[in-house]
């Protein structure tokens, strides 16, 4: 019997939901390093040249003091937002399935998905001031209507969107000049090639737009009553520029980028917390 509409539709909303709550532990990490929470002291090792560095604690040793404090679902804080954040965005995909404008998709999806990212930023750093503020979808959705109004579910949605129009583009462009002008087609595998090419683009144009996305995870949390947002962590910013610039100030644009091999910052002293 052939599938419907609405039974493929269900098993990728299914599916979605499985693969978001698999990852959810990686986004937590990220997102903790991402607002400077550093916990665990940092480790001495030495480089491939045999030089002594200072190395912050990787995903899985962070990981296991989050469960150290939280217990065996403490990975999970924020999962609910972003379970209906990736419902909300298979449904937005589906609606215009089959344009060849993907800003469209994007953007749009980025509209309906927002306040959920919002939420569940929340909820995760509260695990650095262990605040109780955020729990559930409904109660976020209370909870910050009440003390910010419809703009709170939108903060940090600007670089947000740029980040992935910039990617967009740049990777679509890109991706275009190589297999134009770089690829001859005499080669063999010159079809195979240029099916790559925009897989490789993505990785590396993900790396250079990731400011975006801290500026967006930190505004996200800045100035809402958690501790994660607040002086002396950080100042309360006037407009993500103004949160760009303190990051750029401080070498932080990269901050949670990686979640192995993590040097302690040359130009600042490692921030440890007891």
């Amino acid at each position: 019997m052939p599938s419907t509409p609405v039974v493929v539709d269900a098993a990728v909303v299914l599916l979605g939901a499985t693969v978001t709550t698999i990852t959810h532990p990686l986004l937590y990490v990220k997102l903790l390093i991402q607002v400077g929470h550093e916990p665990l002291p940092p480790a001495v090792g030495s480089t491939m040249f045999g030089r002594p560095v200072l190395y912050l604690p990787g995903f899985f040793s962070y990981a296991q003091h989050v469960l150290r404090v939280d217990g065996k679902l403490g990975l999970f804080r924020g999962l609910s937002p972003r379970i209906a954040s990736s419902t909300i965005s298979t449904l937005v995909r589906g609606k215009i399935e089959g344009t060849s404008h993907d800003m469209i998709f994007r953007c749009l999806s980025r509209v309906a998905t927002h306040p959920f990212h919002v939420m569940s930023v929340r909820c995760m750093a509260q695990f650095v001031g262990r605040e109780t503020k955020y729990s559930g979808v409904f109660s976020c959705i209370m909870t910050i209507f009440k003390e910010e109004g419809l703009s709170g579910f939108y903060t940090g949605f600007v670089p947000h969107v740029l980040g992935e129009v910039l990617f967009l583009w740049c990777c679509n462009l890109l991706a275009y000049l190589i297999n134009t002008y770089a690829v001859d087609d005499s080669f063999s595998q010159a079809s195979t090639l240029r099916n790559y090419t925009k897989f490789v683009m993505s990785i590396t144009l993900r790396v250079l737009t990731y400011p975006f996305t801290l500026v967006a995870d930190v505004m996200a949390v800045n100035n809402c009553g958690l501790a994660a947002g607040l002086p002396p962590r950080f100042p309360v910013f006037t407009s993500w520029l103004h949160c760009w610039n303190h990051l750029s100030t401080e070498g932080q644009l990269f901050r949670g980028s990686r979640l192995f091999f993590r040097r302690v910052p040359v130009t600042l002293p490692p921030s440890v917390e007891d």
